[in-house]
């Protein structure tokens, strides 16, 4: 082999992880840009229908939304949450679901990536995903 074809090679392979690298950025700012208008069009107020509900039922929860997530918290357990929020490190970038239970002193975390493109999920594929999460803070 000569130095000239490896020097070759090694230029192509930097100019193509320059392509993946901005390709990746777009894909990320495209995705925080329908991820804004999901989370203010769809996702906070599916939490807040989720929240009505639960109250109703005589469980208190509040809805926040802490830095570009939607949080559903237990008012009787304040490390107890459930929020989505946007995994921009993950490409292509994807909402993710996680809670947080306290058991006591401990606490079960747990988090779950939703694999579908931000801009076709629902307000009732959000309450589904709260729903799916909901079962440990729900069977004090």
């Amino acid at each position: 082999m000569e130095i000239a074809d490896i020097r070759r090679r090694v230029r192509a392979a930097i100019d193509q992880a320059k392509r993946d690298a901005a390709a990746r950025r777009e894909r990320s700012a495209a995705a925080a840009r329908a991820y804004e208008e999901f989370l203010t069009a769809r996702a906070v107020p599916a939490f807040n229908l989720v929240a009505a509900a639960l109250v109703g039922e005589g469980h208190r929860f509040k809805v926040s939304t802490p830095a570009e997530s939607v949080r559903l918290s237990s008012e009787s357990a304040a490390e107890s949450y459930i929020e989505l929020a946007l995994d921009a490190t993950d490409d292509p970038p994807a909402i993710l679901i996680r809670s947080n239970a306290g058991r006591g002193r401990r606490a079960v975390t747990r988090e779950r990536s939703v694999r579908q493109d931000i801009a076709t999920l629902t307000q009732d594929d959000v309450v589904g995903f709260v729903l799916d999460a909901i079962g440990p803070f729900l069977d004090r």
